[in-house]
């Protein structure tokens, strides 16, 4: 691609496609560069809902679109899949799968983060995480099926352990399972078991903090708990996981049966952040500079969750309405750089922050103002059809969550290859 004069224009090389790299492209679409996108998925995930395919809530294409759908109308974009395998920022050159190699003038490096088990990672087997939408499946397949194993269950503390969810973390996603869990229980399988009554389930949410939702006012935080609590959740704080294994979780002296255990306590940065070769935090993310750039490197930009702004006060979330900012930040910073001009300092501004625990429950932050139950469900819900990428995204959003409103249903409740489930869901001979 070349400008009105014949010369080549200048490469934005995007790495990752979610929130903070979308912005990005999409406040650079009338500037005079050329964009190559690149991911290792085909589809922006809407993250904040992700729970939701995991619970049977939504499908997904009510929380997910293709990218190049997305970009389709922006000419100055190229879409790649693929995975970056190396950075060399010295040469200004990017090696993807293949060893295809891309050279930029910018590059912006927006892989976000993955999940930490705080070195056992051998619990990643009996515990699954949430950040894609394959954990998604995995996630509902495991939820659905101890259902099914505890409807075939002959012995009762068996079946017991089938019918208990433990979910580890209470930060946003692990109290929205936990809500989403409980009312799977209680509401929307009544009445499709013979051997059991769904609603005796046990859902458990484990914390090592001493609150919920440790990022809320601490109010905020209380009326959570006791949200969650009248949904039927046990919530369990102070507790600290010292083993997990295929039979439950163990906490000390303390030990939960249960079949089904889901992560929600940890966030490791991206490993792309070390391939750059400059300064990290103790979390592995990039120490950037305040208009987001990295030391001795102007030109390499790093945002979302894999950026360290230890200058920033207060510290900003990993959410994201933080990653769209920092996103549309670096755009703006590239086209001043095109222009000759200094770049900016990012400074996040800060529009409140929500959480949902279930049915009708949910607590919203907005300065001084706090509001839960009834009132921030509400607030919760206009704000995520708000922000969903796509018209038709919105309306798939609307009318499940209307129907579910109504009727207690959840739809998306498909196993489609049961075969592929973890083995220690399947009957024993």
């Amino acid at each position: 691609m070349k400008n009105s004069a014949g010369n080549a224009l200048p490469h934005v090389l995007i790495i990752g496609c979610g929130f903070a790299g979308l912005f990005a492209v999409k406040a650079l679409a009338k500037a005079p560069v050329r964009i190559t996108v690149v991911d290792r998925t085909n589809h922006h995930l809407f993250q904040p809902l992700l729970y939701q395919i995991a619970t049977a809530g939504l499908s997904t294409p009510g929380v997910a679109a293709p990218i190049r759908n997305i970009l389709a109308d922006q000419n100055n974009v190229t879409v790649l899949y693929g995975e970056v395998q190396r950075i060399d920022s010295a040469r200004r050159m990017v090696t993807l799968d293949g060893e295809q190699a891309l050279d930029y003038d910018y590059l912006v490096v927006a892989t976000g983060a993955s999940s930490s088990y705080f070195g056992n990672e051998r619990w990643a087997a009996y515990a699954p995480s949430l950040k894609t939408l394959q954990d998604a499946y995995d996630i509902r397949r495991r939820v659905l099926l101890a259902f099914e194993r505890a409807e075939r269950e002959e012995d009762a503390a068996q079946r017991a352990t089938w019918l208990s969810f433990v979910v580890i973390g209470a930060g946003a996603t692990g109290v929205e399972l936990a809500g989403a869990f409980a009312e799977i229980a209680r509401h929307t399988l009544q009445g499709e078991f013979r051997r059991f009554d769904p609603a005796n389930a046990r859902v458990v949410l484990i914390e090592g903090g001493d609150r919920v939702l440790p990022g809320f006012p601490a109010a905020l935080s209380e009326r959570a708990r006791q949200q969650l609590e009248r949904l039927g959740v046990a919530v369990w704080l102070g507790r600290r996981v010292s083993d997990i294994d295929a039979d439950g979780v163990q906490m000390g002296s303390d030990r939960i049966a249960a079949r089904t255990v889901i992560w929600a306590a940890g966030v490791a940065a991206s490993p792309l952040g070390a391939a750059l070769g400059v300064p990290l935090d103790r979390a592995g993310r990039v120490l950037v500079e305040e208009d987001l750039s990295v030391s001795g490197y102007p030109e390499i930009m790093v945002v979302g969750d894999l950026a360290a702004m230890p200058w920033h006060q207060p510290a900003v979330p990993g959410t994201a309405p933080a990653a769209k900012q920092m996103g549309t930040q670096v755009a703006k910073n590239i086209s001043r750089k095109l222009k000759g001009q200094a770049t900016q300092k990012f400074r996040y501004r800060d529009y409140g922050m929500l959480a949902t625990i279930g049915r009708n429950a949910a607590v919203a932050v907005f300065g001084k103002l706090q509001v839960s139950g009834y009132p921030a469900w509400l607030l919760w819900l206009l704000a995520h059809i708000v922000f969903l990428i796509g018209f038709r995204n919105r309306i798939v959003v609307m009318i499940d969550w209307a129907w579910s409103y109504w009727t207690f249903e959840r739809h998306a409740r498909i196993v489609a290859d049961p075969a592929t489930d973890d083995a220690r869901h399947r009957p024993q001979p």
